[in-house]
Formats: structure tokens, sequence, C-alpha cells
């Protein structure tokens, strides 16, 4: 336990003292805020019984940060360690496989929420200044985090698998940016086709992005979703391991 909190220690050093890491909070943070002025724009024209949550996740801002952030965040974890030649040298350290795949993918999802923090501080500048409670509902708030950090998790997850096929942050970065892309298109392919009922639907119903982060911005928490997530970013992750193993079968 102690070797993976110094690894994890390690990747955050990474990400919190490089200028990398500050440019995406950066753009993070101008996505958030300019989303946020462009819905209270929207709102003094016309009111809405929805959530803020639930506004914000139907803006392209929302999928944007999540599709773009999350291949940078993960483009370095195992690409640059083994452009830079110390990838070999970490290994023969003495830590084991899974103790580095956990330790960089956790790094990763705590800069990932980190990332998304000022959502919070978004609706509570308008609670404060509406004077409206429902403004800043604890429950709601804590529910669209989870899905926020769900999907993240699984995200960043298929970043790491990138990231661990090749030395190139550039093609790790291309390579998690197309299956994420890929994954939202099943998305929008899942919503236009709701009615149909078919195993092929069903099926297609899984990857259903957008009925599953609107349900966690409603502040309501289904377990098929939170399954769903979790088990992709178990299968990413265990695809991500025996990649790093592949190195002693050469």
């Amino acid at each position: 336990m102690q070797a993976c909190l110094t690894l994890i220690r390690r990747e955050l050093g990474g990400f919190f003292l490089s200028l990398t890491g500050y440019v995406i909070l950066a753009g993070a943070l101008f996505l958030i805020g300019f989303s946020f002025v462009d819905l209270m724009v929207n709102l003094q024209q016309q009111t809405t019984p929805m959530p803020l949550t639930e506004l914000f996740y139907m803006t392209p801002f929302f999928w944007l940060i999540l599709l773009l952030a999350t291949p940078v965040i993960t483009m370095r974890l195992f690409a640059l360690e083994k452009f830079s030649g110390t990838f070999e040298t970490l290994m023969t350290s003495p830590v084991t496989d899974l103790q580095v795949v956990l330790a960089k993918f956790t790094a990763g999802l705590v800069f990932y929420t980190v990332m998304w923090l000022p959502l919070a501080g978004c609706l509570w500048v308008v609670q404060h200044y509406t004077n409206d409670p429902a403004g800043f509902d604890a429950g709601t708030l804590a529910s669209t985090f989870l899905g926020i950090l769900l999907l993240g998790g699984m995200f960043v997850s298929l970043g790491c698998c990138a990231s661990a096929l090749t030395r190139s942050q550039g093609v790790a970065l291309m390579i998690s940016l197309v299956f994420g892309v890929s994954m939202f298109l099943l998305s929008v392919l899942a919503s236009a086709n709701p009615a149909q009922v078919t195993w092929q639907t069903k099926a297609l119903a899984c990857f259903g992005l957008f009925e599953q982060m609107r349900d966690f911005s409603r502040g309501v928490v289904d377990t098929r979703p939170v399954v769903f997530c979790v088990t992709l970013t178990l299968f990413f992750l265990f695809l991500t391991l025996r990649i790093v193993e592949s190195r002693r079968w050469k």
C-alpha cells in the first residue's frame, strides 16, 4: 500500500507541477464558466423547471470537456515513461504491475475530479445570488458528480489502455479520442432508436450515456449505469495490466 501511495503522489506531481496540468484545468474552468454564463443569459428570457445540473449536462460543453480532457490527461501516463526511458526503471523497482496500473489510473482520476470542482462553485454562485435553494441541492449535486466520476473512470481507464499501447503521447491521445468519440456516437445512435424493442437495441441502450447522465443530473441513481461504467472501467484496466505484463513475453 505504501508503494502504491508513493506512485500516486509521483503521478499527481507530474500533473500539478507541469504546465500541461494547469492548461487542462484552465481550459476546463473556462468552458464550465462560459457554459454557465450562456445558461444564465438564456434563463433570463425563458424559465425552466429543470435543475441547473441537467441543463449543464445537455450543453455541448459538458461532452466537449469529457471527450477532450480525458485523452489529454491520460496520454502521458505510460507513453511518456516509455519515451523517456524511465518505464523499465520503474518496472524493476519493488512494485508490482498491478500497483503501477492502479496508481496511474487513480492519479488520472483524481486530477479529472479536481478539474470538475469549479462546477460546484458555479452552482453555489447561482444559489447565492438568486436565493433559490434548488440551485444548490446537495442530493442532486452528489448524484451529478457520481455520474461525472463514473463516466470519468471509464474514459480514464480507456486512456490508460491507449497510453500503454505506444511510446508516443500523440498516438495515445488519438487512440483514446477515437474510442471515446466512438462511444459517444454509439450513445447518439442509442438515443435515436429508443422505441424499437430488439436485442440489438437493448444492447445498444447500454451505451446510452445521454440517458444515464440525465438521470444522474436529476438526482436519480440507477444501478444499471453504475454497473455498466464500473464493468467497462475494470475491463480497460484489465487490458492495461495485460499490456504492461506483455513486456515479459518479448
